[in-house]
């Protein structure tokens, strides 16, 4: 995914292979319920809800219909399926907590394909530290039956600790894995206009769906964007961006439903300062399709992955706010080699060319600071026990946030 200062333009519509029929319909079926949305409210709806219909409406969104999502026939991949060490260093950081704990569960927000926590128990299973159960919390039956397919694969052994839930668990211990979740969640959509802050809207006409910008209407933005670009450099007018308002309902959440543990969240984006840098004036929603990015979030509505890099000093201060203490900030890169990445790779047969050649590429593309290895940042958030986190113990860039 991108990660610079200037927007990155996109491929024009002609260079994007269109979907087939099926798919095509699943899409307009969801274009009417936008349309249909749109029209109750006169004003447009606000870019979050456009957003939330795209990606999670029921049996239409990107993340609940049927589409292949994740790996090279999907739409990306994440670094789950680029390589098993990715998992393994997690399994340690994850070892840490639960041997801190004495005895606690894993809890995983999304898993994806399954490949994460396939692997994750793979790993626990040989450092002897396997969790009482391995919960994953996923809203999309079909991405349901698809993990449940890969790790019944994978480790069919261990499946019977593996338990789906719908929603949060209470008075859970343990360690908690958000590997790629907070990108995914609606975000409202701002501009600095002439006589202030203004909300995106979305609207349509004879030509689709459009972008449009008034009075904010929702409930605490204005405030939020005051409170997130006030110690910024002066902006000017026109500025773009975006803020994540949902993230701290569901910090509060999570914190009301642990008792003790912690929390990993990775993903990429920013501390505040970067984040809401003058020149990155056209904000960072990228959308991502057949494993090509591009900026039109209006383009095949519920086909197509929508996304918004983190700010993660808001997270780390709503986390904070919510209850929780901050255990640390770092890169991937560094957090993956805290938790033993070169060890794990050195350990790899080199006589089995092929497999181990393939991990040294799966390294490099999650190391590399022109790949994953900075663009991708991890955030720790702790309750309930003392713990220094290895994870974070090369190299802890809290002082940025």
């Amino acid at each position: 995914m991108p990660d610079c200062l200037s927007p990155t333009p996109s491929p024009s519509v002609k260079d994007l292979p269109p979907p087939d029929d099926m798919a095509q319909a699943v899409s307009d079926r969801l274009l009417k319920q936008v349309k249909r949305a749109i029209d109750q409210s006169p004003a447009g709806i606000p870019f979050d809800r456009f957003m939330e219909m795209a990606l999670y409406a029921p049996g239409l969104g990107y993340y609940v219909a049927g589409s292949r999502k994740f790996g090279e026939d999907g739409d990306f991949i994440t670094s789950p399926e680029v390589s098993p060490l990715f998992a393994q260093c997690l399994a340690r950081q994850a070892q840490q907590v639960l041997d801190g704990l004495g005895q606690g569960d894993i809890l995983e927000f999304g898993a994806g394909s399954g490949i994460l926590a396939a692997d994750m128990l793979a790993e626990l299973e040989r450092l002897d530290s396997l969790p009482g159960r391995y919960a994953i919390l996923e809203i999309s039956p079909e991405l349901q039956a698809r993990q449940r397919e890969t790790i019944e694969q994978r480790v069919p052994h261990l499946l019977a600790r593996v338990e789906w839930l719908q929603t949060l668990p209470t008075a859970f211990s343990g360690f908690v894995i958000a590997n790629e979740l907070l990108d995914a969640m609606p975000v409202n959509r701002f501009r600095l206009g002439e006589d202030g802050i203004e909300e995106s809207f979305v609207v349509y006409d004879d030509e689709g769906l459009k972008e449009r910008f008034g009075e904010p209407e929702t409930p605490g933005l204005r405030e939020a964007v005051e409170s997130a670009i006030g110690s910024q450099e002066e902006m000017s007018e026109g500025y773009i961006s975006e803020i994540n308002l949902r993230q701290a309902s569901w910090l509060r959440a999570l914190a009301d439903s642990m008792r003790s543990g912690v929390v990993i969240l990775i993903d990429y984006g920013y501390c505040a300062r970067e984040y809401f840098h003058t020149q990155r004036n056209r904000g960072t929603l990228m959308c991502h399709y057949r494993h090509r990015a591009h900026t039109d979030p209006f383009r095949w509505v519920g086909l197509q992955d929508i996304t918004s890099h983190v700010d993660f000093t808001a997270a780390a201060r709503v986390g904070l706010e919510a209850g929780f203490h901050l255990g640390g900030y770092t890169t991937q890169a560094h957090f993956l080699l805290a938790n033993g990445l070169d060890t794990l790779l050195a350990d790899s047969d080199p006589g089995d060319v092929a497999k181990h050649m393939a991990l040294v590429q799966g390294v490099k593309r999650l190391t590399l600071p022109s790949e994953m290895g900075e663009r991708f940042k991890v955030l720790g958030l702790i309750k309930g026990i003392e713990i220094n986190l290895q994870g974070f113990g090369l190299r802890d860039f809290c002082e940025r946030l």
